[in-house]
């Protein structure tokens, strides 16, 4: 694939996430996809939550670092936390940061005293695990698990909870490896996530996507089926769902993603980079790139990850 191209899908991956988030989030107070529509065309910028935030964190981390530095990684989420703390964060990463500011410990282990010491299984490390997929899309799956697992421990430490951002993160990977000009293969997508997936919960959701495909089920019927909460394995696989239902429509995979309810900003920002990874930028509609917050940074951070691949 040319570099050109390549830089498109990148661009498209962290764009597409942006946009995701922040539509996803006018859709919490939007009745209907036209008042979606309305609401994104009468707003001046598309704001980001917090999904986007620690994404722009994670990607600063790894092009500062050129690996998954779990101590690096976990002082930056901290710094834009401490600068940004409007940005929408759920419970879990703030309890983390103020452990930390009271108890150094590495932060696998503040992550880990969470719910009893179980762990998050919240989709707070998939949201943000794009960066990662973009960075390591040319490595093989067993260094690019345990990559993505450093990367979500940090916050995210329970079985499922690393193992949705692993596969969100493969996801991304993979649409952006796909030959450009060839039709996506849904049951050889679905068939890579599974082999690749190490809990039976997300690989029994990912054969449920395929099922829900396979009988031509109405998105209404896999959102229930799927999950829409903020739970990972309720959410990531819904996200997927809507890409692969629309794998050549930014637009249409979008609405899909946010329009039935539950944790829509997330379910953006997850299906806006598989779908942005695929496509490139230029399939984000014109409109919604010009209005995203902060576009020339993330832009820059999508450039700066391509220079790193190749290791």
């Amino acid at each position: 694939m040319g570099t050109h191209r390549l830089e498109s899908r990148f661009l498209g991956a962290l764009l597409g996430s942006a946009v995701g988030d922040a539509i996803g989030e006018l859709a919490f107070a939007a009745l209907g996809g036209a008042a979606l529509r309305a609401g994104i065309e009468a707003s001046e910028e598309l704001v980001y939550t917090d999904d986007t935030a620690m994404a722009i964190a994670l990607a600063e981390s790894l092009v500062a670092v050129g690996d998954v530095d779990e101590e690096h990684l976990g002082d930056t989420f901290c710094r834009h936390f401490e600068c940004e703390p409007w940005r929408g964060y759920g419970p879990g990463p703030p309890r983390i940061f103020a452990r930390q500011a009271r108890r150094r410990v590495p932060w696998r282990d503040a992550a880990r005293a969470l719910y009893g010491g179980e762990g998050s299984l919240g989709n707070g490390a998939a949201m943000r695990i794009a960066p990662l997929g973009l960075r390591f899309f040319d490595i093989g799956p067993g260094r690019f698990y345990a990559k993505a697992e450093a990367a979500s421990v940090v916050t995210h430490s329970h079985p499922v909870g690393v193992d949705g951002a692993a596969v969100q993160a493969r996801a991304v990977a993979l649409a952006v490896a796909l030959e450009p000009a060839s039709p996506l293969l849904r049951d050889d997508f679905i068939a890579e996530l599974e082999g690749f997936a190490r809990t039976s919960t997300m690989r029994a959701k990912l054969g449920a996507i395929r099922t829900l495909l396979d009988e031509d089920a109405s998105p209404e019927a896999a959102a229930v089926r799927l999950g829409r909460s903020v739970a990972v394995h309720e959410s990531q696989p819904f996200a997927l769902y809507a890409f692969l239902l629309h794998p050549d429509d930014f637009a249409a995979c979008l609405h899909c993603a946010v329009g039935f309810g539950g944790d829509r900003d997330t379910l953006g920002a997850m299906a806006g980079a598989i779908a942005g990874a695929r496509l490139g930028a230029e399939a984000i509609p014109s409109a919604w790139r010009a209005k995203i917050e902060n576009r020339t940074r993330l832009e820059g951070l999508a450039r700066s990850l391509l220079a790193g691949c190749g290791g």
